[in-house]
């Protein structure tokens, strides 16, 4: 899905069958519980930022519940990928919902330290273990709350991801893409070497459905 040659049909395909892999994965509802928890604990709005967020349907969906339970968020999206952010920025358009996408290389950039909840989904596993201290701990200094969650690499995860993506996608990007994510994914005893490295002594990991991780902390 990273080829530049990704002619234009295949991508929309790709990222159309990342979001129903994401759905029946329940990552948004697993952020939005934290949301929502800080959401009894401070001031609307509150400024939420998915970083990596791809076709943004984790960002959408987030908005999508909290105007269904009346509560003030303003969302942002970010992504690498041009196409990526105008497709997110085309799909918000037509749902009617107010988020905002933005090209940014999250490897790259400095974030800037003023959201409440920061999230970041399925973009671990696209980083070495030293690219992702060095994310995890400019994670901590940018946010209120952040959560992370990615692929844990198992045999288990490698099978479901093989059979999920044959049935819930036509993508053969998504095809190819799914069962290699989970090859460069990382274990749970990675995970926590690599929070330590980041000094996230306090990080809560947790494994989570389907052979996922998350990782949860209050930022400094």
């Amino acid at each position: 899905m990273d080829s530049a040659e990704l002619n234009e049909g295949s991508h929309v395909l790709a990222l159309r069958g990342l979001a129903r892999i994401n759905a029946l994965s329940l990552t948004a509802g697993r952020i939005w519980r934290g949301v929502r928890a800080l959401a009894r604990e401070r001031i609307a709005p509150l400024r939420i930022l998915d970083v990596a967020c791809g076709g943004g349907d984790v960002a959408l969906a987030l908005k999508r519940r909290a105007e269904r339970e009346g509560i003030d968020i303003h969302v942002e999206g970010w992504d690498l990928h041009p196409f990526a952010v105008e497709f997110a920025t085309r799909r918000s358009r037509e749902l009617g919902l107010d988020v905002g996408f933005f090209q940014h290389d999250a490897t790259q950039c400095l974030f800037p330290g003023h959201f409440d909840f920061i999230c970041s989904s399925l973009f671990l596993h696209h980083l070495s273990n030293a690219e992702a201290v060095g994310f995890l701990g400019r994670l901590d200094s940018a946010g209120t709350t952040v959560f992370v969650q990615d692929l844990l690499r198992s045999r288990l995860g490698y099978l479901m991801a093989v059979a999920t993506t044959q049935v819930v996608t036509r993508s053969a990007v998504v095809h190819v893409d799914g069962p290699r994510s989970v090859r460069a994914a990382f274990s749970l005893q990675e995970v926590y070497e690599m929070t330590q490295g980041a000094g996230l002594t306090e990080a809560r990991i947790e494994r989570c459905w389907p052979e996922r991780f998350s990782i949860a902390w209050e930022g400094s």
